[in-house]
């Protein structure tokens, strides 16, 4: 059996109706002959069209396989014993050239119930926004069934509906059941619980391919939202360079965000296979003999069995370092720096 090394994966680019071509542009993807595209989904076990290994001696393998053959020491021990080959999360870039549609996400026990698959948690980090550029997080009022609907039958939602400006490195973590949508001009990398269950509550009066209205979902919704008001719906996290910091702990993932303009060790622990993102700049990522270049838009699996890596660069980079969770947002997966 081949040893395990770093994966990078070649990923699937999805047109969409609000898709442009920022993922081209800015992050080098080939989008081949489509129209648009509006996500690539980088690293991923979901679904009938998967991302596929595009390094070494494994290339053209996919995660469900790869976890079949190496089971825990790609996944982790106990992501592997909890989720065998569905592996928990998914992996994105999202270029919304027009804004989405507004919508939520059920939770774990609602969508087990109705879909027979887990909820859907998931954090945007902003990696390029044109000037202006906004999303929708989350009410800016507390609400109830009685007055959501209401709002929604009289057309008066959209007053109800917390917007902040969004420019890059901005971080919002969206819990399953949060109202949201990406504005126009946004170009964001996403992790998530693998799931793909959505339910659209509106579409500001867009059609679809066929040139109907799409379909809306406002009672599935109902038991899906959190009516409830926060006071900040931005991860406020502080801006600074050669310094590992955490932007979200939840109970499915962790994220942490390493800025650093030299090189650096990270250490592991070996629960849980690591996830590489690259947004900014460029680097190496080097285990024993072997070196990796990974540029901004490359994501990268590094197997629970790998405990050490080195990173080094010339020109400075920025990615978002992602752990499994164990189902307890008190876990410790946070590596070490060296």
């Amino acid at each position: 059996m081949e040893p395990l090394y770093p994966l990078k994966f070649a990923p699937v680019c999805k047109p969409k109706l609000w898709g442009g071509f920022k993922l081209a542009t800015h992050l080098g993807k080939d989008l081949g002959s489509l129209p648009n595209c509006g996500e690539s989904w980088e690293i991923s076990a979901l679904g009938a069209e998967l991302p596929t290994v595009a390094n070494g001696v494994l290339a053209g393998w996919t995660l469900p396989a790869l976890i079949e053959r190496y089971g825990a020491a790609l996944a982790g021990p106990q992501v592997y014993a909890r989720h065998g080959t569905a592996f928990p999360l998914l992996v994105k870039f999202i270029d919304a050239a027009e804004r989405l549609s507004l919508q939520t996400h059920p939770g774990d026990a609602l969508a087990r119930q109705r879909h027979g698959c887990s909820g859907k948690t998931e954090m945007w980090y902003v990696v390029q926004a044109d000037p202006g550029a906004s999303v929708v997080c989350g009410f800016n009022q507390a609400l109830d069934v009685k007055s959501y609907r209401s709002r929604l039958a009289d057309g008066t939602l959209a007053q109800a509906l917390n917007i902040e400006l969004a420019a890059a490195g901005d971080v919002f973590f969206l819990p399953a059941g949060r109202v949201h949508t990406l504005g126009q001009g946004l170009l964001v990398a996403e992790i998530q619980q693998a799931s793909d269950i959505t339910y659209r509550i509106h579409d500001f009066d867009r059609t679809g391919a066929n040139g109907q209205p799409r379909q809306l979902h406002n009672e599935l919704a109902l038991a899906a939202l959190d009516f409830g008001w926060h006071p900040d719906y931005v991860t406020r996290y502080p801006r600074r360079r050669n310094r590992l910091t955490t932007l979200v702990a939840c109970d499915y993932f962790r994220t942490n965000l390493l800025p650093f303009d030299h090189g650096t060790y990270r250490e592991y622990d070996g629960s849980s296979a690591v996830i590489h993102v690259c947004v900014d700049g460029a680097y190496r990522l080097h285990h024993g003999d072997a070196v990796l270049e990974i540029r901004r838009g490359d994501s990268v699996l590094i197997p629970a069995t790998l405990r050490r890596v080195r990173l080094s660069t010339q020109t400075g980079f920025t990615a978002l370092e992602t752990f499994v969770a164990s189902g307890d947002s008190t876990f410790s997966h946070s590596g070490a720096l060296v």
